[in-house]
C-alpha cells in the first residue's frame, strides 16, 4: 500500500509523523541527504525517512505511516559517503529553562520549534531525571534541560529567544544501564573488602578499576582522561614546597609572625585566625596544596601557644576544603561553573555567607572535640 507520505512536502509530512508522536529530521534519496529544512521538498516513493520517536510508538508509526524499515547497514554506508549539507554541520546542544522563560506553561505542540524555528527538541531532563513520555504534551517549567538538535549557527539565537540559557558543551554518552549497575556493584564491593579490612582502601579502588577495565566496563583512555593531571602536578610540586618551608625556619617564623600580630588574644581567636587564613589561601590556591603549606604552619603556631596541635590541624583541614568564594579554590567549584553558567561574582555572593557560617559553626566543635 502507499505511505500518506508520498507526495506531500516535507512540511506536511512533518505534521502527520507529529500526529504519531514521531519528529521528521529529513530524507535520504539516491545519494542527497536533505535536512527538515527544505520545507517544500516532496516525499516521493523509495525515499528514506530518518524519524526520531520513542520505542513504543515506533511499531504504530510504521503502521499508520505505511513505512517499511530501511536496511540500517546500507543506511549508514550510504550516510557517510554524503557531502554536508547545504546549512552546514548539525550540533547537539543543552540549555536549562529560566524562570522568566516564555516558554514555561507551555507544550512542544505549542511551540512548534521546528516549523518556526528549524530546531528539534530531541529530549528533556527534569530534576536529573529524563522525561520519556510524550514531548509533545511535556509541559515546560523552570530548571527544565533541553537537548535541542540543529544548525549551529541558528541554536543560539534560538535558545536565546525562548528564555533559555545554554549548557557548556560536553560528550553525550549512550548510558548503558547493565555494565552501570555491574559498576556500582564493583565499587560498592571495594568499599565492603576495605572497611572488614581485607585490604587497604588504595589497593581495593586500584583492583575494581582493574576490573573494571578487564571486563571492557571502563576504556583505559577514558581513565587516563578522568585524571586531573594538573593536580597531581601540582601537589607533586607543592608538597617539597611545604618541607622546605619548614626546613628553612619559614614556618617557624611564620608562625611566630602570627603570634606576635594576636599578642593578648586568646587561643580560640587565634585558632579562628588561623581557619580564616586557610580558608583565604584556598580560595586562591588549590585546597591540598594549601593544606601542605598550612599544616606545618598551625603546628608551628601550637608549639608557641603550648596547646594541642589537633584542633588546629583540624582547622587547616576545614578551612581548605571549605572554599567558597572563587571557582577555582576547589574542583568542585570548577565543575559547575560551566554546566551552570555561573560567572566569578556568583560564588562570592553565595560563598561568602557559607564561609561565615562555616566558621561560626565549626571554631565551637573544634574546642568540643579537640579540647586546646
Amino acid at each position: 500500500a502507499k505511505s500518506p507520505l508520498v507526495g506531500k512536502t516535507l512540511s506536511e509530512a512533518d505534521d502527520l509523523a507529529e500526529e504519531h508522536d514521531a519528529i521528521l529530521l529529513g530524507l535520504i534519496r539516491g545519494d542527497r541527504r536533505i535536512e527538515h529544512g527544505h520545507r517544500k521538498e516532496v516525499v516521493q516513493e523509495g525515499d528514506v525517512l530518518v524519524l526520531e520517536t520513542g520505542p513504543d510508538a515506533l511499531s504504530a508509526v510504521h503502521t499508520a505511516l505505511k513505512l517499511h524499515p530501511a536496511d540500517l547497514v546500507k543506511k549508514r554506508q550510504k550516510e557517510a559517503a554524503l557531502p554536508k549539507t547545504e546549512s552546514g554541520e548539525i550540533s547537539l546542544t543543552e540549555a536549562v529553562v529560566l524562570p522568566k522563560s516564555e516558554i514555561i506553561g507551555r507544550t512542544l505542540e505549542m511551540l512548534r520549534l521546528r516549523r518556526r524555528h528549524g530546531v528539534n527538541l530531541l529530549a528533556v531532563s527534569r530534576q536529573g531525571q529524563p522525561f520519556r513520555g510524550r514531548l509533545r504534551e511535556f509541559k515546560f517549567r523552570a530548571g527544565d534541560v533541553l537537548l535541542l538538535e540543529g544548525d549551529p549557527e541558528r541554536v543560539p539565537s534560538v535558545i536565546g529567544s525562548i528564555g533559555c540559557l545554554p549548557l557548556a558543551e560536553r560528550g553525550l554518552q549512550i548510558q548503558r544501564q547493565r555494565q552501570g549497575l555491574l559498576a556500582i556493584g564493583i565499587f560498592v564491593a571495594a568499599v565492603a573488602a576495605a572497611s572488614v579490612g581485607i585490604v587497604s582502601l588504595p589497593a581495593a579502588f586500584a583492583a575494581a578499576v582493574a576490573l573494571m577495565v578487564v571486563i571492557n566496563i571502563m576504556p583505559v583512555r577514558e581513565i587516563y582522561d578522568a585524571v586531573d593531571w594538573p593536580v597531581i602536578v601540582l601537589l607533586g610540586a607543592m608538597i617539597p614546597v611545604g618541607g622546605a618551608l619548614e626546613a628553612s625556619g619559614a614556618t617557624a617564623m611564620v608562625a611566630n609572625g602570627l603570634v606576635d600580630i594576636s599578642t593578648g588574644l586568646p587561643a580560640w581567636a587565634i585558632l579562628t585566625m588561623v581557619l580564616v587564613v586557610t580558608m583565604t589561601l584556598s580560595d586562591i590556591m588549590n585546597n591540598a596544596a594549601t593544606a601542605v603549606v598550612m599544616a606545618p604552619i598551625s603546628v608551628g603556631i601550637a608549639t608557641q601557644l603550648s596547646v594541642n596541635p589537633d584542633s588546629f590541624l583540624m582547622a587547616v583541614a576545614i578551612g581548605a576544603s571549605c572554599a567558597f568564594l572563587t571557582p577555582i579554590g576547589h574542583q568542585n567549584n570548577t565543575l559547575i561553573l560551566g554546566p551552570g553558567g555561573y560567572k566569578f561574582g556568583d560564588y562570592w555572593r553565595m560563598g561568602l555567607p557559607l564561609e561565615i557560617i562555616v566558621i561560626a559553626v565549626s571554631v565551637p566543635m573544634l574546642l568540643w572535640v579537640w579540647p586546646l
